[in-house]
């Protein structure tokens, strides 16, 4: 048997006919191959005990195929994928954003994961690992690798931005990056917008620093949450003080935190909430129960709560499914703020501390990178600089202008180079704007019109006597409406006005894929270096390559790790059950008994 990390070259014929693999069918390689990817399975799954045990239950006469046959379809279908992803980069007129994290194997190696986010040819976004392969972690030899990935992708003139961690290391790899695509005209106004820094990181020391202050009531919480799950008598005695208590909703999830994700910290804090009062008089109904916070402890919990839930909010829709456009960063990142800033003012002068080591670690992040951010929010048709200008005012009236002019004038920058860009469908816009100076009767007459045509043709005139580009025709407009527009895709809109803004939607396009955070999957905030099961650290790089990405491009890393097991419904009803279990036991035993004495 080949070893883990050993991979053999088999053509696809061989696969196909099952010549010198043994006498196995075909038809299972795919299926198996598929299996494997989309749950993450080792190579040798199927060569397992219970799995082989299984197989022969269902039927005694299957050959299961080997282990080469598998790893040569994954690794066929992996050149496949890739070419056609690589035509599809090639192929989109805009531009690539980046996304840059770090792995660490058992033994130590570190493994560079690099992800694009692009909007496709469907104006849908999507993120897409590029490479997964070991790396030196210093700043000279990653900038060299990723150098190699961008020529092998051949996008190395179409980067937009490249989201980093912090550390020293990666502030290196970007200054020599953008230096080296700076020599080969590879990006935008100089690099000025390359660089963005992780979001995520920033809201994890943030709650971090909320949740030391409540460290010794999160301890009573968990514990008195493990109490009451420790025996069913207990169970049986909490759901009784609920039922006494009165006012609960016992279909609400007690949670339990699960450690190195504070996310899940904020979900077990804010259920206990909801049986604040069944805590408080347990110990009436255990004896044994003595870890309940105090009176002031579950007030601090409550404000902490009320504090933490916007970035809980905003870490759901970095770690959602769906990947969130750049317009939505600019909202839940001005409700962090707006959250910060008023807490600055409460009563309470350990809560009022602990908020001021907030807005330091805050304000770097914002004074540095929200530009980004709010250019994505002024190309969203709801919201443009009206939005942007309530939101500054509401922070500080006093910066609001500055503010936006600084918005404005990266915004003008940034246009002018995507009306300089001409792509074969420019070529089309050219010639049209170069009949624009024809008389608009004798343009009406060479060209056979709609209904509409001869006012399409009379406005697009009125556009080019005024001089008004297409961000200044598109500024000039209302707002859509939020309360008509809420859930609305803002992408999609802009495929539907491509042909009124060429370029501007090519630029919206660029700007509302930059992510603000290098988590590739929901991780609850649990940042830093990622680190391998013991079965992935004995594949070679390649393997690992292959099947990461091809996973990644195929299943976008779906899984079911995130059903929650900590169901205080299902505990309850879990008691019911036994009840009536223990009630119909009880009465056969009575039928029994009554059958006896009836003979």
């Amino acid at each position: 048997m080949p070893l883990e990390g050993e991979l053999e070259v088999i053509s696809q014929e061989m696969v196909e006919s099952g010549d010198d693999l043994g006498q196995f069918d075909a038809r299972f390689v795919p299926i198996c191959a598929s299996l494997i990817l989309s749950n993450d399975y080792p190579f040798d799954f199927f060569e397992r005990g219970p799995v082989k045990q299984f197989t022969n239950v269902l039927n005694p006469d299957v050959v299961v195929p080997p282990i080469n046959a598998i790893k040569a379809y994954i690794f066929d279908l992996y050149m496949k994928e890739k070419l056609k992803l690589k035509q599809e980069l090639a192929n989109i007129p805009n531009r690539i954003s980046l996304t840059v994290d770090l792995w660490e194997s058992c033994t130590t190696e570190t493994y560079i994961c690099l992800t694009a986010h692009f909007v496709d040819a469907n104006w849908k976004l999507n993120s897409k690992v590029l490479t997964f392969c070991t790396v030196d972690p210093c700043g000279d030899e990653m900038c060299e690798r990723m150098l190699e990935f961008l020529s092998d992708w051949g996008i190395e003139k179409k980067v937009f931005s490249l989201t980093l961690d912090d550390s020293s290391e990666n502030d290196i790899l970007q200054e020599k990056l953008k230096a080296q695509l700076g020599l080969q005209n590879g990006l935008l106004c100089d690099g000025e917008f390359f660089h963005v820094h992780c979001f995520a990181r920033v809201l994890k020391l943030i709650v971090q620093e909320g949740l030391k202050l409540v460290s010794d009531a999160v301890c009573k919480i968990r514990e008195s949450i493990l109490f009451m799950r420790d025996s069913k008598s207990r169970r049986e005695k909490f759901k009784e003080c609920v039922e006494k208590v009165g006012g609960v909703d016992s279909s609400v999830r007690l949670h339990l935190d699960m450690s190195m994700t504070v996310n899940s910290t904020y979900l077990m804090l804010q259920s206990a909430l909801k049986y604040r009062c069944v805590f408080e008089n347990f110990h009436l109904y255990d004896d044994d129960f003595e870890l309940c916070p105090s009176v002031e402890e579950w007030k601090r919990v409550e404000k902490i709560c009320a504090f933490l839930l916007p970035f809980w909010e905003t870490a759901n829709m970095i770690n959602g499914t769906t990947h969130p456009t750049s317009n939505l960063y600019f909202l839940q990142v001005w409700k962090v703020q707006c959250v910060l800033v008023d807490s600055l003012r409460d009563e309470d002068g350990l809560i009022k501390g602990m908020v001021e080591r907030m807005m330091s670690k805050f304000e770097k992040y914002w004074d540095e990178y929200s530009v980004v951010v709010a250019l994505g929010a002024v190309l969203d048709p709801r919201m443009k600089f009206s939005t942007l200008a309530y939101c500054y005012s509401k922070l500080d009236a006093s910066t609001c202008e500055r503010k936006l002019q600084q918005v404005k004038e990266k915004l003008y920058m940034l246009f002018d180079k995507y009306t300089g860009k001409r792509t074969s469908a420019g070529v089309q816009r050219t010639v049209r704007d170069q009949s624009s100076s024809m008389p608009l009767q004798k343009k009406l007459k060479s060209l056979p019109l709609g209904i509409f045509d001869e006012l399409k043709m009379h406005h697009h005139q009125l556009v080019t006597e005024t001089g008004k580009s297409e961000l200044d025709v598109y500024l000039d407009e209302s707002n859509l409406d939020f309360r008509c527009n809420e859930d609305m895709d803002v992408l999609q809109w802009w495929k539907s006005n491509k042909n009124r803004f060429p370029d501007l939607s090519i630029l919206a396009c660029d700007l509302l894929s930059v992510p603000i955070t290098t988590v590739a999957s929901d991780l609850d905030f649990c940042m830093g270096l990622r680190v391998f099961n013991k079965y992935k650290n004995r594949m070679l790089p390649m393997n690992m390559d292959a099947r990461f990405c091809t996973r990644s491009w195929l299943y976008n890393f779906v899984s079911n790790d995130g059903v929650d097991d900590d169901d205080f419904e299902e505990i309850m009803n879990e008691i019911d059950a036994d009840d009536k279990m223990e009630q119909a036991s009880n009465n056969s035993d009575s039928e029994d008994d009554d059958d006896g004495d009836d003979d």
